[in-house]
């Protein structure tokens, strides 16, 4: 989940920079598409594999 957590810090950022309302967490992950679950995951994989490899 933290690899979320560090994509939904990214983009509160962005939105502070620009002078928007973030959405809060819980509907961020929800607005999700597949594919970006996908990214997500495999991208989470493979920090977990260099971490322990």
């Amino acid at each position: 989940m933290s690899y979320f957590e560090k994509g939904y810090q990214m983009y509160v950022e962005k939105c502070e920079q620009f002078g928007l309302q973030p959405v809060n967490f819980r509907y961020y992950i929800n607005q999700l598409s597949y594919q970006q679950l996908l990214s997500y995951n495999d991208y989470a994989m493979e920090q977990e594999m260099r971490r322990n490899g």
